[in-house]
Formats: structure tokens, sequence, C-alpha cells
């Protein structure tokens, strides 16, 4: 069973940064595909960045460009986000998730948080002065 777990949501004025990490349960890390999604009440959930740990390849939505950065340490089993010059529509709850092997790199793309298949709690991130 893969276990993912968000942490560093919080409060944060605008203009302001956070960074999240989201944990990835250690005997079944190894070489994956994670991903940072986030979503409102109401909304669908939107990808925002996605990281391949084999070769460190990042990909991310248009609306992150820029203010998010996501990353991985080598030999570290979590995954951060930063975000940096945070904006009022930047509130949401975030959610890490992570796919199975089985699944091509070709899907490691935030535009498709249908093909990841084990996720987090999530984290809420709330900017507002």
């Amino acid at each position: 069973q893969i276990q993912l777990a968000e942490s560093g949501g919080g409060s944060v004025q605008p203009g302001g940064s956070l960074r999240l990490s989201c944990e990835v349960s250690r005997s079944t890390y190894g070489a994956r595909c994670v991903g940072w999604f986030r979503q409102v009440p109401g909304k669908e959930r939107e990808g925002v960045a996605t990281l391949y740990t084999g070769d460190g390849s990042t990909y991310y939505a248009d609306s992150a460009e820029g203010r998010f950065t996501v990353s991985h340490e080598n030999g570290k089993n979590s995954v951060e986000l930063q975000i940096n010059s945070a904006e009022v529509a930047d509130t949401a709850m975030y959610y890490c998730a992570t796919q199975s092997r089985s699944r091509g790199l070709s899907s490691c793309r935030p535009a498709s948080p249908h093909l990841f298949d084990y996720w987090g709690q999530g984290t809420q991130v709330t900017v507002s002065s």
C-alpha cells in the first residue's frame, strides 16, 4: 500500500512564500512520478506540477509557471512544492499523488490527475491579508 502525507500548509499573506512537502512511504518509493494538485470547493481538481524522481524531470501547469517550484532531493522520500509570490487565488487544498509504475512517463503531467492512482489527504493553503 502506497501512502502519501502532505505537510507545510497554512496561512500566508499575499506576496509571501510557503513550502509544502509530500512524504511517500519508504517501502514503495523508488523512481516514480509524483504530482501536486489543488482543489477549491465546487471546482475540479487542478494540476500544479509533476516531477519524475528518476531523472528529475519537472512539468508545470501554465498557471504555475514562474511562482511554483517542484523539487526532489536524491535519496529522500519526499517531493517539495515551493510557492512564491502567493496570490489569493492560490488558496486551496493541496494534494500530492503518485502513479502506479505501470504508467508510462508520458502520463506524468499535471493536466492528467485521472492518471494518478494514490493520493494523500491534502494540506490547506490559505492566502489572505
